[in-house]
């Protein structure tokens, strides 16, 4: 029987870069994203199902996995992308803003990976994996925002790991430390950033680790980028 993947918050950078190489490697593939009008080209590409999901909001996200739970069962893999950025100095911030990207990148981590969790001990296996940042382990001037979203967002995996790792079930938190490559923009090619194909391979890999060598946390960067 083939694996299975639910991907949360897709776009066209990462996460398509994702659900392609999942389907290449036979994996039926679920993308959730707010906007599914937008993953019309890429759900047909790879014949992947769509879901309209607010990842900050508890009902959406129960109804996600409501609806997963008879398309394609319990995911063999979840993976989390979604967040929010916003930059400003901490006396100009907008409060409400803040609270719903915080809601964004690290509550709707939470809510998923509940979710998740729940299904995956049940049948005993699984993987969730949550994509992070630089911005997770250092913070930047005027980045508090998403300093405290990817901080927690790391704090919840590390957490989780040594929670779930005894369970059976496979914890990643992925620290993308640079800029990735954009088919849309200037910067395709450029091997100065990340190449979202090469990004995904890794995800794959860490997936298909064995137990008895797992890893919680991969960090990656392009080979200019500094430490």
């Amino acid at each position: 029987m083939s694996e299975t993947v639910l991907i949360v918050g897709v776009g066209s950078g990462l996460s398509a870069s994702l659900a392609r190489l999942c389907n290449s490697n036979g994996m039926k593939v679920v993308l959730a994203a707010r906007n599914i009008k937008k993953l019309i080209s890429l759900s047909e590409e790879i014949n992947a199902e769509t879901i309209s999901c607010d990842a900050g909001d508890i009902k959406s996200v129960n109804s996600l996995f409501e609806s997963t739970d008879k398309s394609i069962g319990i995911p063999n893999l979840v993976i989390y992308n979604p967040s929010a950025r916003i930059k400003g100095s901490i006396v100009e911030l907008n409060a409400e803003e803040t609270r719903r990207a915080i809601n964004i990148t690290c509550f709707g981590a939470f809510l998923v990976a509940q979710q998740a969790a729940k299904r995956m001990l049940s049948r005993g296996s699984g993987s969730i994996f949550f994509t992070g940042a630089s911005a997770g382990v250092k913070g930047f001037a005027n980045s508090s925002v998403f300093a405290m979203g990817k901080f927690g967002l790391r704090g919840l995996a590390q957490s989780l790991a040594r929670e779930l790792h005894p369970q059976n079930i496979h914890i990643g938190h992925f620290i993308i430390d640079g800029g990735i490559q954009n088919k849309n923009n200037q910067f395709f090619e450029k091997d100065n950033m990340l190449n979202p194909d090469s990004i995904a391979k890794s995800y794959l890999e860490f997936h298909r680790q064995d137990r008895s060598a797992w890893s919680w946390e991969l960090e990656l960067r392009p080979w200019v980028e500094k430490f």
